[in-house]
């Protein structure tokens, strides 16, 4: 095998280029395309089952095992594919934090993939001794028959051996989640929460957390104008403060607007890789175009946002914000919660989407990922609920819910309203004004708000038919309850009952 190691971002474009792997956009951006997989391949990921992952992973439909013998098998044939081709090596690390940083090998077919990885991760300067080895082979063919895969792809992580192999997907996305994967799998061990979530800071240093699944806002808001950003997706809480797994952000940017958005508008230039992004005949991207995929992505360094804090470091979290987006149109666009409710509705981790390309509150589809981010917890859910528990305590941190979502009448929450009110949540300014225990849900919601209209602040006053809103309240709370019951009914009885009441 021919390897290229640690090209430079032009030599790879380039090299992508020649390929025909993908074409630059009208601003240089990297545009490629991902075939028949658009997104993660979640039934297609699978974790060595081991004697260093027995007793530890919380098996099941999300982490699901595969032998020793045949991982090595499938590992030896995607080497052997890879050695009878040129390939672009990825040498670096993911975590800022000296201590914790983890180092990592990634093996790539495509200059595309390196390209991507490259941009996402820190590039190591000399050749690390020891790192975990990931074959990034989308040219690869499974045959389920023979490989004991699910499909055609396979991901497979290899904790005690420190390797992982990525087959038969272009989608880039599954590099990175299967790095953020061994990150949870490793750092909890050293004390240190791993988190999917963004993270920015004020001038002052005081620093904030937003966790939320796709498509609840967590890349735009952390994108803050007032504040800079850590990081837009994946970091470690330890006893001394926060600290950024990645040097870029990968965001979704279907319906991406340079008005509301500009931070992540112009960072999509040369130095940036687009993922299934229409484009018109001047290589325009048109990001309202979803006819490939509603998962469109953009992945570029951190150095392409204006205000970011260089460290990739800050301080200990003073205020963890949830982020939803309910479609029920029922949750208020942000609650106070205190400590036994952090826990609830992070384990929760709900948001809801509308069924095909509708937008309101009918028929919404409830989405829970525990604690934001279930499909790459290897470990038991409760760890790492006990885990940010504890450093919130320690903090003295203060949870707020943000619901990015509907109203009852099917519009969106208007971005500048959450704006004011998640910088009035980071200011403190919440704290002193009046607020009304939510008779179902129990969170406590401000009856006003710096810059925001009082109506908008009560989700009843968006509903026309006031039954019809309890209604779809209560089989919201249903939903949470069963969620719960059947995920975490073994939590601690101060969590289990700080979720909704249905009396």
């Amino acid at each position: 095998m021919r390897s290229h190691l640690n090209l430079c971002a032009p030599d790879l474009v380039e090299r992508a280029l020649a390929s025909g792997e993908g074409v630059l956009t009208d601003r240089g951006a990297l545009a490629v395309f991902t075939g028949s997989r658009t997104g993660r391949s979640a039934r297609d990921k699978k974790i060595v089952r081991n004697a260093a992952t027995e007793d530890v992973v919380a098996w099941g439909e999300v982490n699901r095992p595969v032998e020793q013998a045949v991982f090595d098998a499938l590992f030896q044939k995607v080497g052997a594919y890879l050695e009878a081709r040129e390939a672009f090596t990825f040498e670096g690390y993911a975590g800022v934090r000296p201590q914790h940083a983890r180092d990592f090998r990634i093996v790539c077919e495509l200059p595309s993939q390196a390209f991507f990885i490259s941009q996402l991760l820190h590039k190591s300067s000399q050749l690390v001794e020891d790192p975990f080895l990931i074959l990034v082979a989308p040219g690869f063919v499974c045959n389920s028959a023979v490989d004991g895969t699910e499909s055609d792809a396979a991901i497979m992580i290899d904790h005690a051996s420190r390797r992982a192999l990525i087959a038969g997907t272009r989608y880039s996305g599954e590099i990175k989640k299967c790095v953020f994967s061994i990150m949870n799998f490793e750092l909890p061990e050293a004390g240190v929460l791993p988190m999917h979530c963004s993270a920015n800071q004020a001038a002052d240093g005081s620093t904030a957390v937003f966790f939320g699944l796709s498509g609840t806002g967590k890349t735009t808001l952390s994108a803050d104008p007032a504040r800079v950003l850590i990081g837009d997706d994946e970091h470690g809480w330890a006893d001394d403060g926060v600290f950024n797994f990645e040097a870029g952000c990968y965001a979704k940017c279907i319906d991406l607007d340079p008005a509301r958005e500009p931070d992540i508008h112009q960072a999509i230039r040369f130095g940036a890789l687009t993922e299934n992004v229409i484009m018109d005949e001047a290589r325009a991207p048109l990001f309202s175009d979803g006819s490939i995929t509603e998962n469109t992505r953009a992945a570029y360094p951190l150095t392409h946002i204006a205000r970011i804090e260089p460290s990739g470091r800050g301080q200990v979290p003073k205020t963890v914000i949830f982020l939803t987006a309910d479609a029920f149109g029922v949750l208020p666009p942000i609650a106070l919660l205190d400590l036994p409710q952090a826990m609830y509705w992070f384990l929760s981790g709900y948001t809801s989407k509308v069924a095909g390309t509708e937008v309101g509150v009918t028929d919404p589809e409830p989405t829970f990922s525990t604690c934001f981010g279930e499909p790459f917890l290897p470990l038991p859910p409760e760890r790492y609920a006990r885990m940010l528990q504890e450093k919130m305590l320690s903090a003295g941190a203060q949870a707020y819910l943000v619901n990015t979502g509907w109203n009852g009448r099917g519009e969106r929450m208007p971005l500048p309203c959450t704006r004011a009110m998640v910088d009035a949540a980071l200011s403190g300014a919440l704290a002193g004004v009046p607020q009304a225990a939510d008779p179902l849900f129990g969170f406590r919601v401000p009856k006003s708000c710096p810059g925001v209209s009082p109506e908008l602040l009560d989700p009843r006053a968006s509903w026309t038919d006031a039954d019809a809103y309890e209604a779809q309240a209560r089989k919201l709370a249903r939903m949470l309850q069963e969620n719960f019951q059947e995920k975490h009914g073994h939590a601690s009885e101060d969590i289990r009952q700080a979720g909704p009441r249905i009396v």
